[in-house]
């Protein structure tokens, strides 16, 4: 599945209430030291990831070097893990200062055996 496969499947509607306005999660995007970095906040599944999956595949465009800020994630699943894996797939992708939930879902899984994981978003934009 191509990062462009993952977006489109993003969009489906699944029939779930989806959050309030206020509590979305929300995406910044920027360029740091030659790569472009995406700040993502809140909480991502199924039900929310369209935008952060949107911004990541912008950033790819931008950039041949991507970095997460993956600081502000407060709740991440299986969605959110596809995600990070097509990136890394179609990029040179970098996850930045995950937080504990994310960093157990890439321990748990395997995946942080290839990704790139980084303490902080200048280290992962560096290295």
């Amino acid at each position: 599945m191509s990062l462009d496969e993952a977006v489109a499947g993003c969009s489906r509607h699944t029939g779930r209430r989806r959050l309030p306005a206020a509590e979305q999660p929300t995406q910044a995007q920027y360029e740091a030291h030659g790569a472009w970095v995406v700040s993502a906040r809140g909480a991502y599944d199924m039900n929310s990831v369209e935008p952060l999956a949107d911004a990541l595949k912008d950033a790819a465009e931008k950039s041949p070097k991507v970095v997460l800020d993956a600081s502000g994630i407060t709740f991440a699943d299986s969605t959110l893990l596809s995600l990070l894996i097509l990136t890394h797939q179609a990029t040179d992708f970098r996850v930045a200062a995950p937080t504990w939930q994310v960093m157990r879902l890439m321990q748990l899984t395997g995946v942080d055996a290839f990704l790139k994981v980084r303490a902080t978003v200048e280290e992962a934009a560096t290295a």
